[in-house]
């Protein structure tokens, strides 16, 4: 039994540093006009807190008291910022 629960945390530790590090990729990669045009946080902003929210999950997890807000704000990133910023910049469909 301990074998099952071990192996389904260690792939939600694994899948949710991935969603932080895409996250950090994506907001690396968008033009800083956009999160001006958007009306969102700034682009270094976005950076750090999703560069913060992955170090705060390789550090202690995503099931622990820092690990869900972390999670919680990548997540924030790919269902609001991310759709607005494709909006702004014709052709990155990406």
């Amino acid at each position: 039994m301990y074998v099952v629960e071990e192996v389904i945390l260690t792939g939600l530790y694994w899948a949710a540093l991935a969603l932080h590090i895409l996250a950090f990729v994506d907001a690396t990669i968008r033009p800083n006009a956009g999160y001006v045009a958007t009306e969102r946080l700034t682009k270094p902003a976005w950076m750090g807190i999703t560069a913060l929210a992955a170090v705060v999950t390789w550090l202690s997890g995503p099931i622990s008291f820092l690990g869900i807000p972390a999670l919680v704000a990548s997540i924030l990133y790919f269902v609001d910022v991310r759709p607005a910023l494709r909006g702004t910049s014709p052709g990155n469909a990406w």
